[in-house]
């Protein structure tokens, strides 16, 4: 049986993670957002819909770019990357974003509310609300607001409402609690569209399939420009939704090494970092169960990264069943590694990467050092770093 099929089960478990840890009177708003995703997903009106939205205002397909001054740096194996940073609006994030809206529409939402970090979800997201003419809030930490300037604009630019959260760390963790509160003053009328493959049944698993483009792409494309299937897959995991994105479509295909890239932030020895699948334990964390970072209590301890997607303390449902039944891998960069990679990349292919991208990029390169020249890496290059080209300038004293 193939590890996509019959994941999540009717209760929205990828073995034993995810489900609804929710209130009794909102698990029937989930099974309704469940039973109106099913419904359009079986459309053919809606998948040509979306379908021809990824084609003609996303600029699908994204293609895959063999970065051969890169692969000449790192020495060894080959490294190749699938360019999600030339979506509009820079990121994977638009990918579901498009999908969220156009159920938000369908079922007669009249605002549309969500989180974001880095700012790519929220841009995405007030960008697909904008397209389908419906009213747009995001919430986002102070500190995110501060670090990520050009999205903040961008995001205002195009009509949204923006909540600066000032409670508790102020970053991604915080802009979940403060969207989630305000979903709950009316959440028959309001539709919480989650920006990654996390919370409650049926988000992790509608996520997943909307970004499984990227996968379906990138399976296809790598095969007609190499005749083969790559030999390492990898992305960055925050929630993971970009990871969960393409290592959908190589799930099944044993010979393809499929790794997740955590942000080790200033040291897995500090209390610095946002390394969940290496440091995590069993918990539960807006509404799913799935590995966090807790502490005794099985309160959510502050997580740190320098990237503004990465620092969440959980991850995905279907990331932490794939770990423990071994198929996915999951490593870890600390910051400077992927400063570093930030401006190797950008001085090697032209190319600026998102932090985010940039811990796969780091990983990438120095998994490729120890590979022979004929091995073939594959990474998801998630989304483009205009967002954090002021952020990093300081921090390097560029």
């Amino acid at each position: 049986m193939s590890l996509n099929e019959n994941m999540p089960n009717q209760q929205g478990y990828f073995g034993e993670y995810g489900g609804q840890v929710i209130p009794p009177e909102l698990q029937g708003v989930m099974n309704e957002i469940d039973a109106a995703y099913e419904e359009i997903r079986a459309s053919a009106q809606f998948q040509e819909e979306l379908s021809d939205l990824y084609a003609k205002y996303v600029g699908r397909p994204s293609p895959i770019f063999h970065a051969k001054r890169l692969t000449e740096k790192a020495g060894g194996a080959q490294i190749f990357l699938k360019r999600e940073d030339l979506n509009h609006t820079g990121a994977h994030k638009i990918n579901h974003c498009l999908g969220e809206a156009l159920l938000a529409k369908f079922m007669g939402k009249t605002k549309v509310l969500a989180e974001t970090g880095a700012g790519q979800h929220g841009v995405a997201l007030a960008s697909a609300c904008a397209l389908v003419g419906i009213p747009c809030e995001i919430h986002m930490g102070a500190i995110d607001i501060a670090k990520e300037h050009p999205n903040v604009v961008k995001m205002k630019i195009l009509g949204c409402k923006l909540i600066s959260v000032e409670r508790g760390t102020k970053t991604l963790k915080d802009a979940v609690d403060s969207a989630f509160d305000a979903y709950l003053l009316d959440p028959k009328n309001f539709f919480y569209a989650i920006g990654s493959v996390v919370g409650p049944h049926p988000f992790p698993k509608m996520v997943r399939d909307f970004q499984s483009i990227i996968g379906k792409e990138a399976r296809q494309q790598f095969q007609e420009q190499n005749n083969c299937l790559p030999d390492v897959v990898t992305a960055c995991v925050g929630g993971g939704s970009n990871a969960m994105g393409i290592f959908s479509a190589f799930l099944d295909d044993e010979s393809v090494q499929l790794v997740g890239v955590e942000p080790a932030g200033r040291g897995l020895d500090t209390p610095d970092h946002a390394a969940t699948m290496t440091k995590g334990t069993k918990g539960s964390l807006h509404g799913f169960e799935c590995l966090t970072l807790q502490d005794e209590n099985g309160e959510p301890l502050p997580v740190y990264s320098i990237a503004s997607g990465l620092d969440y303390p959980a991850v995905g449902p279907q990331h932490c069943h794939l770990k423990d039944i071994g198929r996915v891998s999951y490593e870890s960069i600390d910051d400077a590694e992927c400063l570093d990679a930030f401006i190797t990349l950008s001085r090697c292919e032209g190319i600026i990467p998102a932090l985010e991208s940039a811990h796969a990029i780091a990983y990438a390169t120095k998994l490729a050092a120890g590979l022979a020249p004929d091995k073939l890496i594959l990474v998801n290059l998630s989304g483009r770093g205009d967002k954090d080209a002021d952020f990093v300038a300081e921090k390097l004293g560029l």
